[in-house]
């Protein structure tokens, strides 16, 4: 019996997008993050599209497990989101509704509230935990090592 493997041979960027010239390594480089940016964010949606969560939702709920079992401000949470374009007042109401976050108004400043992650929160991120270990697997295309210069290289781009 012949086996047979599928192996997908790697897509390259201008192979994606359909163009071959740019103006430099420099701008190649910038579409290329750009455009593996908006992959990653959309493999994540995929995987968080079944429990109703947004990629922003879960970034809260990730940053609210971080504090747990302190409270969080709306403006901690604002600060330490990845997308700061995002409302994080919209985000926590839309979580409480679905009773995965508690919001108390602040005892100390009525016009601040705190914000906890609730249990259902918590069991949520477990399951989620699990199903992004096993997307992470899919990254180990890359050696640690690999991974360890990519983070650096990002790094020091924002720098």
């Amino acid at each position: 019996m012949l086996l047979h493997i599928n192996i997908k041979a790697p897509m390259k960027l201008e192979d994606e997008i359909k163009q071959n010239k740019f103006k430099s390594e420099h701008h190649k480089m910038v579409l290329n993050i750009i455009y593996t940016a908006h992959w990653v964010e959309l493999q994540n949606t995929r995987m968080l599209k079944p429990l109703g969560i947004s990629p922003q939702q879960y970034n809260i709920l990730r940053i609210l497990r971080g504090q747990h079992p302190n409270p969080a401000s709306i403006t901690l949470l604002q600060d330490r989101m990845m997308d700061k374009m995002s409302n994080a007042s919209r985000l926590v109401e839309k979580l409480r509704i679905k009773g995965l976050i508690e919001r108390i108004q602040c005892e100390e400043d009525r016009r601040q509230c705190d914000v906890f992650i609730s249990k259902m929160g918590l069991e949520v991120l477990k399951q989620l935990d699990e199903v992004f270990d096993n997307q992470n697997e899919s990254l180990k295309v890359l050696t640690h090592e690999e991974a360890k210069i990519v983070n650096e290289l990002l790094d020091k781009l924002r720098n």
